[in-house]
């Protein structure tokens, strides 16, 4: 999966470092596009040495490397380096430097959207003791976001129930949802599940997790089983395609980067039971 970066290692701890020469650092344009160097699979990261000038706070580290994120994206930046969304890094490139952009993403994201304080409207300005925003005026924190979701192996018996999400990404993938306010995440699986495919489910077991900052999500996976005949009613407005498939017929998505994918891979592989906590 795109964190399963060792022998590397991420620290997301937090410091108020300034920006060296051999630091990373990302640009992203008013759109969310990630400004880099990258061909052949391989993607590089522009160094602070590039641009001694440009104001940058501290995100986290890899290994031995920094990486910091500018404020800004000046035009002379847009000339230089090619702009690529975030879907098309995650298709494009390989590598621990796709999961540091992902990353960077979903801060760069939190920090967009949280300029001014919503409770008394003035700038935020950055904390210099945690990963934080503070209102100078009312005193107001604010904390990186992080939104729960979970990924959702629905089993009968042989099959598996794969589907296509009617917008956005286009390879096979599992029932998924975003948890509700006073909602566990075990019936997050159980109403996800229902909406999307009008399938009832008993038996979930938690599987595993994966940070996505992709949409600023920790996923986390379960498997469960179909409970009764499994009919399908799909919502159509949430799906183009849900289907019982058999093990042997599941086709993976491109890359080995997703929870979505590791779980299909494991199904198909017929290994999951034994993964289960």
């Amino acid at each position: 999966m795109i964190q399963d970066i060792f022998p590397s290692r991420l620290d997301n701890s937090f410091a108020d470092y300034t920006m060296q020469d051999d630091d990373g650092l990302f640009f992203f344009d008013e759109e969310g596009r990630i400004l880099v160097c990258g061909k052949d699979g391989q993607l590089a990261i522009p160094r602070g040495a590039d641009y001694p000038d440009q104001k940058a706070i501290y995100l986290f580290s890899i290994d031995d490397r920094r990486f910091f994120l500018a404020e800004g994206c000046p035009d002379c930046i847009r000339e230089k380096l090619s702009a690529y969304t975030i879907r098309q890094m995650r298709d494009l490139f390989q590598g621990k430097e796709v999961f540091a952009a992902f990353t960077a993403y979903h801060l760069w994201r939190w920090y967009a959207d949280n300029r001014y304080c919503g409770r008394c409207a003035a700038r935020l300005d950055y904390d210099k003791m945690e990963r934080a925003l503070r209102c100078p005026a009312c005193g107001n924190v604010i904390y990186p976001r992080i939104n729960p979701a979970v990924i959702v192996g629905v089993v009968k018996g042989d099959s598996l129930l794969i589907t296509r999400y009617r917008n956005g990404y286009s390879h096979n993938a599992l029932v998924a949802g975003f948890t509700e306010i006073g909602e566990t995440l075990e019936e997050t699986v159980s109403r996800e599940v229902m909406e999307e495919t009008g399938v009832r489910v008993r038996n979930i077991r938690y599987y595993k997790s994966q940070p996505w900052g992709m949409a600023q999500d920790i996923l986390v996976g379960y498997f469960c089983e179909a409970d009764g005949d499994g009919a399908i009613r799909m919502d159509e407005n949430e799906l183009r395609y849900a289907e019982w498939t058999k093990r042997e017929d599941i086709v993976l998505q491109p890359n080995n980067l997703s929870l979505t994918n590791e779980m299909m891979t494991v199904f198909k592989n017929g290994t999951y039971e034994s993964l289960l906590n």
